[in-house]
């Protein structure tokens, strides 16, 4: 649920500069690489504009986007774009996105193999075991060519029996998503979701394949509707399209990650 009147409007207006004075901006965040995306690139770049960025974790992806509509927090980032679009129609909040951010997506990672070429025949691949992650990790095995999934099935929510095809015979094994990179000892290939790969310290240069991301999997910038066109909402929406942030983030940490569909 929104917060009060009155605790919209006081919100709404701290998001506005003031000559002289710096606005500080909470961005919820969850575990993964975009807590470090707002503090070593995001905040400094928005620091001239008279913001000072500070981040707060959260441990699920629920709490972000209800304590931004309650006013607790000012902004977020978080999700893609499928999951705001989904969440906020479920829970009837107003939240709008300002923009994509450079993205890190699912990858294949093998201690084993060097290229997807290599891929033998009755090879054990694991997948995470939750429907969303299974279901964007056959979908970047189909990219591959390693299985073709029935053309009827929503690729979001296929499951191990929507595969029609499999020439090599992949033995596709569902664990835990927070157990898949510790998995690359004992199988062959393993598909690692970003947050996760992040947290393994996988580098998406060394992934055999990555997912080649829709618009819809790309992480957005999120406000409240009504401050989207506040001082800090303007400052955000130019900041995430420009060149100085483009150049940032190909000098950062971040440089491999998939890059946002507005660039």
């Amino acid at each position: 649920a929104c917060g009060s009147g009155n605790s919209a409007s006081a919100s709404k207006e701290s998001l506005n500069t003031t000559k002289g004075k710096t606005t500080t901006i909470t961005v919820g965040v969850c575990a993964g690489p975009y807590g470090d995306m707002v503090d070593k690139v995001i905040a400094p770049l928005l620091k001239d504009d008279g913001f000072k960025l500070k981040t707060k974790l959260f441990n699920d992806y629920v709490q972000p986007n209800k304590a931004l509509a309650s006013g607790s927090i000012q902004a977020n980032l978080f999700q893609h774009g499928n999951y705001l679009k989904k969440f906020t129609a479920d829970n009837n909040l107003d939240l709008a996105s300002l923009g994509q951010t450079p993205t890190l997506c699912s990858g294949i990672y093998s201690n084993k193999y060097k290229s997807i070429d290599d891929t033998e025949d009755g090879a054990t691949v694991a997948n995470a075991n939750d429907g969303s992650n299974l279901a964007r990790s056959l979908g970047v095995l189909q990219q591959q060519g390693l299985v073709t999934l029935k053309g009827e099935v929503d690729a979001t929510k296929a499951t191990v029996n929507d595969i029609a095809s499999n020439p090599k015979n992949l033995k596709i094994k569902t664990i835990d998503a927070a157990q898949l990179a510790r998995s690359l000892d004992t199988v062959d290939m393993a598909l690692v979701p970003g947050n996760y790969s992040w947290a393994a310290d996988l580098k998406p240069a060394d992934a055999l394949a990555m997912e080649k991301q829709d618009d819809g999997v790309i992480e957005v910038f999120v406000v409240r509707t009504q401050d989207v066109d506040s001082d800090f909402g303007k400052a955000v929406k130019k900041l995430l399209v420009s060149q100085k942030f483009k150049d940032a983030i190909a000098k950062s940490e971040f440089k491999d990650f998939g890059k946002p569909t507005t660039w």
